[in-house]
Formats: structure tokens, C-alpha cells, sequence
């Protein structure tokens, strides 16, 4: 193996694969006089910017998002209730400094989910271990645990997230035993990590949809103490863009 195929071997053994399929570039660059040595080393910028974006697309993966939406998509002028001051510093992720909630509220179509999904994103970025699920998977995996009896195990799974997304609660009925299971999952994560809820419910009818009065009471003990609750009062996104 002569010295330029071992400068390859080298760098694909070190990850560094764009630099590696270009360096025939670079090497022609620098005997042509166009560029110094230096400079062809510092091309390595780009080979870390783009394993930064790679590592970021493996962790947006890891979340499990329906769909990638961010913040920077959201049309705060068609949903003028929603203060994006407030959203921008949700994207900083100083909430989960204090191990807050934030429950966004609001109509189907409002943009509960993006606004979620869009935090969840900027959680990534950051590197914050994140985890987005609707809330009815959620109960149905929280169900067959319990059927397996290793629920305690999938439990402290899901407490070990430092943001949990918990999307669409209210959509689908609750029974009151996997609304117990609901209240001990955020019971386990009451001040120690953050959790985001989405739901088209208002806090004072979760009894109904929890099915049990008090079981809603406890979960709401823990959820809005040290919580953001964003009430999104405006017309539905999917609405608008049939009738336009």
C-alpha cells in the first residue's frame, strides 16, 4: 500500500469520509499552488460540520417525531395567540432547569404538535436525551408491560428521559387503571425532568377523560406545579388550507 492509499485507509478509519473522497482535490489544490497546506487541512471544518448534522439526524431519528416541524416554520402571525418570545425561550431549554412542564392546550389544528415537535428538535440540537410519543402508544405500551409484569422496568425507562413528549392526550378514552398508569409515569418524573403535553382538553374536563376525578386531580398536582400552560385560542392550520 503505497503512502496515498494509506492517507485514505486513515482517514475512512477515522471517520473522516468526505475528506477522504475529496483529498484528490485537495492534493491537485495544493500542487497547483491554488491553496497552502493549511488551508487543505482546514477543510477538515467541514467534515465536522457535517458529522455534527449527521449526529443530530441519528438523534431527531432516536425521538421517534411523526414528522420534523421547527420553530422556525410556525406562523406565529396566523396564530397571533401564542407569545413567540415565550416559545424562543422555551427553545433555549432553561425550563428544564427547573424540571418545568409545559402543556399546550388548544382545538385540532391549532399547532399544538408543531410547537412541540419544534422544542423537541431544539432539545436535540442541544443534546438533551429526548423522547416524543402520542399518548395513546404510550398507553397501550404502558399496558402490555403490565401484562408482561416488567412495568416498573418500562416505567423508569420512560423517567429517565430528560424531556418526555407526550402528544395528543384527551384524542382517545382513558380507563381509570391506565390513567393510574399515567399518574405513576408522572409521578416518577415530578421534579426531576421536564414533560411536554399536548391536548385539545381543557385541564378542568381531564377527570372525564381520565375517568377518574381524582386520578386527574393528582396528575394536574404534579403537571402544574412549575408548569408553562399555552392556551392556543385561534383557527386550525389543516382547516385553513382546505378552504384556501
Amino acid at each position: 500500500m503505497n503512502q496515498y492509499q494509506r492517507l485514505i485507509d486513515n482517514l475512512t478509519k477515522l471517520n473522516l469520509n468526505n475528506i477522504a473522497a475529496s483529498i484528490a482535490d485537495y492534493r491537485q489544490q495544493v500542487n497547483d499552488s491554488q491553496i497552502s497546506f493549511s488551508e487543505a487541512l482546514l477543510e477538515t471544518d467541514k467534515e465536522i460540520a457535517y458529522q455534527r448534522q449527521e449526529s443530530l439526524k441519528r438523534r431527531i431519528k432516536r425521538v421517534r417525531f411523526p414528522i420534523v416541524k421547527r420553530l422556525s416554520d410556525f406562523n406565529y402571525q396566523f396564530q397571533p395567540s401564542v407569545n413567540r418570545q415565550q416559545i424562543d425561550e422555551f427553545a433555549t431549554m432553561s425550563f428544564l432547569d427547573n424540571q418545568e412542564n409545559i402543556i399546550f392546550i388548544g382545538s385540532p389544528g391549532v399547532g399544538k404538535t408543531h410547537l412541540s415537535i419544534g422544542i423537541g428538535i431544539e432539545a436535540c440540537r442541544q443534546g438533551v436525551r429526548t423522547l416524543f410519543i402520542n399518548c395513546h402508544e404510550l398507553i397501550l405500551r404502558l399496558k402490555s408491560a403490565q401484562e408482561k409484569q416488567h412495568l416498573e422496568r418500562v416505567m423508569r425507562r420512560y423517567e429517565r428521559y430528560d424531556l418526555l413528549i407526550i402528544d395528543e392526550l384527551g384524542y382517545l378514552p382513558i380507563s381509570a387503571n391506565e390513567s393510574k398508569m399515567l399518574f405513576q409515569l408522572i409521578n416518577g418524573r415530578y421534579e426531576r425532568k421536564s414533560t411536554i403535553i399536548t391536548t385539545n382538553v381543557p385541564l378542568s374536563s381531564w377527570g372525564t377523560v381520565l375517568n377518574s376525578t381524582a386520578t386527574a386531580e393528582a396528575i394536574l398536582d404534579r403537571l402544574v406545579y412549575h408548569s408553562h400552560v399555552i392556551k392556543i385560542k385561534g383557527k386550525s392550520y389543516r382547516l385553513a388550507s382546505v378552504s384556501s
